[in-house]
């Protein structure tokens, strides 16, 4: 009676638990959320701890073992075919890739500011489209994805076009015409933390960095989004607005890219 009793109790937690395992499944697959927090909090840190390095290290053995050096495109190939395949990661992508480039190549920067180096990916797809002489600073506040960014945009070839500045955006914008010599900025990439979207696009008009027609672009606008970016923006006479809907990087999840055109204090 006993061992009856206690074969159902074992059957029914197995049971449970392939039914567990199935909804959590079903839903690291139907949810944006689960599938994230999946990526970079369960298997990310389970792979990190297997192979004791992070996973920025791996994008960065990835492009090191295959990637031609000297050749951006490949090393852009590289990343794209690593994090598509292998582990998720969050560069701007292939797909929004190529709306990056568009824009870069319509407004012709000669100097360029990025906000969220990551590995280096956006910064090698905008560099590698930059004309003689321009330049793109791209500012980075984690001290661990530094000196993989800087290689692998040395892999790329592009190290006399970019410099990589180390520390907080509301740190160093304020820092730009002074110390980096920057007089104003042609192109803003925005791709840091999304909460510092809105203020640091006032820090740059309140530092004089904006000329009349400069273009600010920003990434994952729907996911995970940027709200109050996009009221300030859109609601304010000194920007001209055009939304590029697209997916998540690596993943059909709807996302998208805004352009902000600048078009001069309101005193002009």
């Amino acid at each position: 009676m006993i061992e009856n009793y206690i074969i159902t109790i074992l059957v029914s937690l197995g049971i449970g638990s392939i039914l567990l395992l199935v909804g959590l499944v079903k839903l690291v697959k139907t949810n944006t959320h689960a599938t994230m927090f999946w990526n970079e909090i369960v298997l990310e840190k389970i792979t990190n701890f297997v192979m004791d390095q992070s996973k920025e290290q791996r994008i960065l053995n990835s492009v090191s073992y295959n990637a031609v050096k000297g050749n951006p495109q490949s090393v852009l190939d590289c990343i794209d075919k690593y994090c598509s395949k292998c582990e998720w990661a969050m560069n701007v992508g292939d797909e929004k890739g190529l709306i990056l480039d568009k824009i870069v190549e319509e407004t012709d920067p000669s100097v360029v500011l990025e906000l969220g180096t990551y590995c280096g990916y956006s910064a090698i797809r905008i560099a590698r489209l930059l004309k003689p002489k321009a330049r793109l600073l791209t500012i980075e506040f984690n001290s661990e994805f530094v000196p993989i960014a800087k290689e692998i945009i040395e892999i790329a070839g592009l190290n006399d076009k970019v410099t990589i500045l180390e520390g907080h955006s509301e740190d160093i914008i304020p820092q730009l015409k002074k110390k980096y010599e920057v007089e104003k900025l042609d192109f803003v990439f925005l791709d840091h933390w999304k909460e510092r979207y809105a203020p640091d696009t006032v820090l740059l008009e309140e530092c004089g960095l904006l000329r009349k027609g400069s273009v600010i672009l920003a990434d994952n606008i729907i996911y995970p989004g940027a709200p109050e970016f996009i009221k300030y923006i859109r609601s304010n006479k000194r920007f001209e607005c055009t939304n590029y809907p697209s997916h998540l990087e690596y993943m059909q999840v709807e996302d998208s890219m805004e352009k902000a055109v600048y078009l001069g204090p309101d005193d002009e």
